[in-house]
């Protein structure tokens, strides 16, 4: 089983910046040139790129799409981008940017009509993002909490046709304190869509972990930014290397 990694990169003002649980007041910046930060990731062998545009999702349409732009052909890397791709026009501003998946949030859950439209027409290039607090799904940044259970929500996506959903424990998210191992088990068993871990991705025994469950990817996020986690290491025990 090779389990795909996605460096995270989270856009601010052009900037790459790392939040601590989606609190956009405890917010890191690392790097004012986010594409030199993917470059790197590249250099390291990784494939694929994850990126949230956090004015964006807060906002609810992407502002930071000229940096995607750069990330993407410097980096020659898949990338999939989500915060605040709301409707068809801005779905398609993103793919013309370079963007090899889009990821709807908020939209998933408040307009059906517009998720429907968007995997008819786009299938696999559309993700769905399941942010999790407290069981139900988080919505605007992680700023809201709506009333929907997230198991509940998952079916409902796995019904539409969506093929992938990233899942994030916002409790875990940049406390590195090690992911919930125990949440990816049971939707790995319960969904038959590429799920993919993300939150409190912390150790090289936690990308074990989720690659023995037979995930479809994990991000990787602040854990690699301040070394924790080596990424060619998580590449090497992603594609089935021994720790």
């Amino acid at each position: 089983i090779i389990m795909k990694i996605f460096p995270a990169i989270d856009l601010h003002h052009g900037c790459a910046v790392r939040l601590l649980r989606g609190d956009y007041n405890q917010m890191t910046e690392y790097s004012a040139c986010p594409e030199d930060v993917a470059a790197k990731f590249a250099a390291a062998g990784a494939g694929f790129l994850h990126v949230v545009d956090l004015e964006g999702a807060k906002t609810g349409t992407p502002v930071n799409l000229n940096s995607v732009a750069k990330i993407t052909s410097v980096s020659g890397l898949r990338v999939q981008l989500g915060g605040g791709i709301r409707s068809m026009e801005v779905l398609q501003s993103c793919l013309e940017a370079g963007v090899s998946r889009v990821i709807l949030g908020t939209a998933a859950l408040r307009d059906p009509a517009f998720l429907e439209a968007a995997v008819n027409a786009y299938g696999e290039a559309v993700a769905v993002g399941v942010d999790v607090r407290d069981g139900k799904v988080a919505v605007n940044g992680w700023t809201e909490l709506s009333d929907t259970d997230f198991r509940a929500f998952c079916h409902t996506m796995e019904t539409a046709g969506v093929q992938t959903v990233i899942c994030t424990d916002i409790s875990k998210d940049g406390a590195m304190q090690g992911t919930n191992r125990g949440l990816y088990a049971e939707l790995q068993k319960e969904f038959h869509m590429n799920i993919i871990a993300s939150g409190g991705i912390s150790s090289l025994s936690d990308v074990q972990a989720l690659t023995e469950l037979g995930l479809y990817g994990a991000i990787l996020g602040k854990a690699l930014y301040t070394g924790a986690i080596d990424l060619k290491e998580a590449l090497r025990i992603a594609e089935g290397g021994k720790p």
